[in-house]
């Protein structure tokens, strides 16, 4: 095959020209031609019959509601790829399972109604692990195919990445979103808990899932968000401090950034020197000083709120469950409601900790490396949600920027941490780290 398997493709730029040079007949045929050359070495998408007719279809029914496509919403004849967790009209749901055809059948999503309001062409399910947790889909990582794309949220990531679509979604529980952006080389966001609704979502843990998605560049995602967020706040989106300088930034030190590898700080340490020497001012601070305690509150609200999600599907279907989603829900059949209640309460407490040390240190972005190191060799994992974990657990927006490669190629990332409903502060001020870390040394 003569294509590239990586070949992001800007989200931007693709919007703009199918607007202003509307072909979405031979739109459609490129897209489903590169799809069915490159996604049998990947395994991105779900297989889906009938694809290409399906969507013709779609981009013909497209054109006739808006004839004059300058006046067309902003992601006309856009193709997204939307995770197996979320339901699409016109497209079965597994979530990744073996569990019988129509179980886990609902009503179209709120996001996938979002996209197709703005003009989206919906390309097709990405996969996803098993009921968005830890046993992994087939999809592998277009930089090195020998390796995890991360998860839960493979397919997604992958797809962006190969450029098969310049815009997939994505959801986040713990590490689901920013992870696998950093293994394939893109940007993911996450925006804070809720600010998308989950409705029409296979839910897992009900006080963590956040949809999120994918995009080649920051351009991106800031075209997305606002279509997809509640209550987008275009004027919130100052790219500099609220003193008019550049944003502060405050490195998590301590227990929690001891998880990440040696060569994941390494790189992050010179991530923060380029930054630095670009005019931004670091300041490390222990934020988290007790994190074995958040990764036990963790751990407890994830398994008692999977167990109780799963409890009707798991009492007919336990056996068509993969081990490693059957030995979460059976934790969590373990955990004690009181335990429960007293793990949300201490989160509680350390989310109002959290924003109080940041305000006194005048920190206005946190980061940290995206992930404990690049992406794992082996498609049996999806690799270690630990360096997203405790901004999850709070609910805040976190993204993850494209900062380098290994020496043998394989991508790193950097992740950034706005303050909770700073979505749009986020995405702007993150601009400037991207201009920081994208230009040549």
């Amino acid at each position: 095959m003569d294509e590239p398997l990586v070949s992001p493709r800007s989200l931007a730029r693709e919007a703009a020209a199918l607007r202003a040079a509307p072909d979405l007949a031979g739109h459609v045929d490129r897209l489903c031609t590169r799809i069915e050359r490159v996604d049998p070495l990947i395994h991105a998408f779900v297989p889906e019959p009938g694809r290409p007719a399906r969507l013709h279809a779609e981009a013909r029914a497209l054109a006739a509601r808006h004839p004059d496509p300058a006046a067309a919403p902003p992601l006309y004849g856009v193709a997204v790829g939307v995770k197996d967790i979320v339901h699409v009209d016109g497209l079965p749901t597994h979530a990744g399972s073996a569990l019988p055809p129509g179980v886990l059948a609902g009503p179209q999503a709120v996001v996938v109604d979002r996209l197709r309001a703005a003009g989206a062409l919906v390309a097709g399910k990405t996969v996803t692990a098993e009921f968005a947790g830890s046993a992994p889909g087939p999809t592998r990582n277009p930089h090195h195919p020998g390796h995890t794309p991360g998860g839960s949220s493979s397919g997604s990531a992958a797809a962006v990445a190969a450029g098969l679509v310049p815009l997939a979604i994505g959801t986040q529980t713990i590490g689901s979103v920013v992870r696998p952006a950093a293994y394939c080389g893109v940007v993911g966001f996450r925006p804070t808990f809720g600010r998308i609704p989950v409705d029409g979502v296979v839910p897992h843990t009900p006080s963590y899932d956040t949809l999120g998605l994918f995009t080649a560049d920051l351009a991106g995602a800031a075209l997305a968000a606002p279509l997809l967020c509640d209550h987008w706040r275009a004027g919130a989106a100052e790219p500099v401090g609220p003193a008019g300088a550049a944003p502060v930034l405050g490195v998590p030190v301590g227990r929690y950034l001891d998880r990440a590898t040696p060569e994941a700080v390494k790189a992050f340490e010179e991530q923060l020197t380029r930054l630095a020497a670009a005019g931004l001012t670091v300041r490390r601070i222990d934020l988290l000083p007790d994190f074995e305690s958040v990764l036990r509150q963790v751990h407890t609200i994830n398994r008692f709120e999977l167990a109780r999600t799963h409890a009707d599907w798991f009492a007919r279907f336990a056996g068509l469950y993969r081990p490693e989603t059957a030995a979460g829900i059976r934790q969590g059949q373990a955990v004690a409601p009181e335990d429960y209640a007293a793990a949300l309460r201490a989160r509680e407490h350390l989310r109002d900790r959290v924003a109080e040390e940041r305000e006194r240190a005048g920190v206005d972005l946190l980061v940290a490396p995206s992930a404990t190191g690049p992406a794992p060799s082996g498609l049996a994992a999806t690799g270690d949600v630990v360096m997203s974990l405790p901004w999850s657990h709070l609910g805040l927006p976190a993204l993850s920027l494209p900062a380098g490669t290994t020496a043998d190629g394989l991508p790193l990332g950097l992740q950034v941490v706005g303050a909770a409903g700073a979505d749009e502060r986020l995405l702007a001020q993150a601009a400037l780290l991207e201009a920081v870390l994208g230009a040549r040394e």
